[in-house]
């Protein structure tokens, strides 16, 4: 993105009703960078199974997570090339709707199984799952406030996603590798590193049983 690759021009027409005068008519060109939604599409999924392993949620919400996260992203992308008002913000609706899934999982499911864990586990947990959550929800913002409503300047946009993007991949991953590298006690293991031996074995006993 910063060589200008991965971007291209959207043509939106604008329409402001008068009521003395003719319609006027605006044709707008704004940049949209779609390498951003590529980068996305890759790197969110695994800053989730970063969080989801941690708390040591199950294979299904794991699965359910990754799945939202991605239609997120996509619904996220049609929006910013919609050409119309309702095509914009009904992607962006149904990419809130995703994220609000992905939110709910790991809020709600994600403490429940991290509270099996220990204190320090938990406490970790909370925050840096608070941190992503604040920075993940500035996204939405961001882009309601530039590809939606081009309240923003394309370059403010920009430097906006740049900073957050900043804060939500290496300042997070390494905060996650040196609390683990430095704390014995945080766990990451669960349904990751036992879940499948351990339904195996239990299959493995009931036929056995029978």
């Amino acid at each position: 993105m910063a060589s200008g690759d991965g971007n291209v021009y959207t043509h939106i027409v604008v329409r402001t009703v008068n009521k003395h005068t003719p319609d006027v008519y605006e044709d707008v060109f704004r940049q949209i960078f779609w390498a951003r939604y590529v980068d996305w599409s890759v790197t969110t999924p695994l800053l989730l199974l970063d969080l989801a392993f941690l708390a040591g949620l199950n294979g299904a919400d794991i699965i359910v997570a990754i799945v939202a996260d991605v239609i997120m992203i996509l619904t996220g992308l049609f929006a910013a090339f919609g050409s119309t008002k309702t095509q914009k913000w009904g992607y962006y609706a149904m990419g809130c709707v995703a994220y609000i899934i992905v939110v709910w999982i790991l809020a709600v499911g994600g403490r429940k199984t991290v509270a099996a864990k220990n204190a320090k586990t938990a406490k970790f947990f909370a925050a840096i799952g608070g941190f992503t959550f604040i920075l993940w929800t500035l996204y939405p913002v961001v882009w309601a406030l530039g590809d939606g409503s081009r309240m923003l300047s394309v370059d403010s946009e920009i430097l906006a996603y740049a900073v957050l993007d900043v804060l939500a991949k290496p300042v997070f991953g390494f905060w996650l590798l040196i609390t683990y590298v430095r704390s014995d006690s945080i766990s990451i293991g669960g349904w990751w590193s036992h879940g499948l031996a351990s339904e195996g074995a239990l299959r493995l006993d009931d036929d056995e049983g029978a």
